[in-house]
């Protein structure tokens, strides 16, 4: 068992009970713990609060570069759609997170703030005013019952010392009547001490039993104003345990996204969104676009005319139509089913098809010249036209292999004019030859 002492009292301590003299620090103790615990549960929730809306800014992120990815990707139709719908929910959800985060900040942790404020009372001296009270409360309802049990303590030090006195004068006096060498005056002394340790022994004895029983009959009395005092301390801390209780609920309902509406629903849009996508209606757009649904005009015979004597440039062809262009014939195929999706894809966006046909090897887009990247696809029609200086407005920097990177303010050279879907092909100083987004510069007066 260990043995503490308390100072203020001059006690031993022998045990760990709370009725010991000291021991109601630990109840003392709680009252300082329970600010600590608010400022704990503060900080708790602030810290949840900054990964929510981390999480909030990482799919909000993630979204929009995904969304730019399929977008300017191959894929097509309702499945593109459907795709996209996984970065609208990621979006919903963010915007769901920070108001997890708002609601843990501006309410649940605004609640326990003001709380502990209204709660706990800060001193001048340092410390605070309910902690003092408790303390002051403890030690006067001990400081009586501390002083009887100090006395009791006294007296059986005092009693045990005369027991071990007269057990040591008597066995003294037994050795001596073995001794003869001591006269009868020497025995004498050693009778008459141990007479005298009797006499000290029922003393102290009597004095020990009478503040023994004096303690006992203020025991009670003890009791009862400790078992007060403590009542109170108990009393403030059922206040913060039922805050805390009423607090956490709180909190769990902020976080518990799966009963809120707009949660449900996102996850509803979701799935009806992905339900949507058609793999027969995606095949048979893009048969009708960019496969044999396309229309086409076939080759005839034409007579020779001045006015056709001369060469179409690629640009005039590609400018024309999405087919073969040749004067003086007739356009063929099923144009009704080619506009039936009235829809732009990403896919029409970064996808481009030749125009012309030639056994000419030069002239194939496929040939292996062109397949080991040795010739630059645009280099071909890069003089055509009207060449113009422009000069950058903003940042670009090329999604694709076949577009220019630049920074604004930086000058190039247009060398082609917008196409249809805002579009520009340009050259830049150091000769690189590309397509730009028209709006992004100006032209240089």
């Amino acid at each position: 068992m260990s043995v503490t002492y308390d100072d203020s009292v001059g006690v031993e301590v022998s045990s760990d009970s709370f009725w010991e003299v000291g021991n109601y620090k630990r109840t003392v103790k709680r009252i300082d713990d329970g600010h600590r615990l608010c400022s704990d549960l503060m900080n708790c929730l602030h810290e949840r609060a900054r990964i929510e809306k981390a999480y909030a800014q990482q799919l909000t992120e993630w979204a929009r570069r995904w969304r730019q990815l399929v977008e300017k990707g191959p894929q097509y139709g309702t499945v593109e759609k459907a795709w996209v719908s996984v970065m609208s929910e990621a979006e919903r959800v963010s915007e769901l997170h920070l108001e997890v985060k708002a609601s843990l900040m501006n309410e649940d942790f605004e609640k326990i703030k003001n709380w502990q404020k209204e709660a706990f009372h800060k001193q001048m001296m340092g410390g605070f005013k309910e902690t003092k009270e408790a303390e002051d409360g403890f030690r006067k309802a001990q400081k009586p019952w501390a002083k009887k049990l100090k006395e009791v303590e006294a007296a059986k030090k005092a009693y045990h010392t005369a027991c071990k006195e007269e057990k040591l004068a008597t066995s003294r006096e037994t050795n001596s009547k073995a001794d003869p060498s001591l006269n009868p005056e020497q025995l004498k002394k050693l009778q008459d001490k141990v007479e005298k340790c009797k006499q000290d022994v029922l003393k102290t004895k009597e004095k020990y039993e009478k503040s023994l029983k004096e303690l006992d009959q203020s025991t009670p009395q003890y009791m009862e104003n400790m078992e007060q005092v403590f009542e109170q301390c108990q009393q403030f801390e059922e206040k913060r345990l039922r805050f805390f209780r009423e607090v956490l609920l709180e909190v769990e309902k902020h976080l518990d996204l799966s009963n809120v509406a707009s949660y449900k629903n996102i996850y509803h849009d979701l799935e009806q969104s992905i339900k949507a996508a058609d793999a027969v209606e995606d095949l048979r757009w893009f048969r009708a676009n960019h496969g044999p649904g396309m229309s086409m005009n076939w080759p005839q015979f034409e007579e020779w005319s001045a006015d056709l004597n001369r060469t179409l440039s690629r640009r005039e062809k590609k400018k024309a139509t999405d087919g073969v262009t040749l004067t003086g014939i007739n356009q063929t195929g099923d144009q009704s089913s080619q506009n039936k999706h009235s829809s732009v894809s990403s896919y029409e966006k970064t996808q481009s098809y030749p125009t012309d046909w030639s056994d000419d090897e030069s002239n194939n887009p496929f040939s292996s010249t062109d397949a080991n990247g040795d010739s630059n696809p645009f280099d071909e029609d890069a003089t055509s036209g009207t060449e113009v200086r422009v000069r950058a407005l903003y940042d670009y920097e090329g999604q694709e292999h076949d577009e220019l990177s630049f920074k604004a303010g930086d000058e190039l050279t247009k060398i082609e004019d917008e196409d249809e879907q805002g579009w520009c092909k340009g050259r830049l100083d150091n000769g690189q030859v590309g397509l730009y987004p028209a709006n992004y510069v100006e032209a240089i007066q």
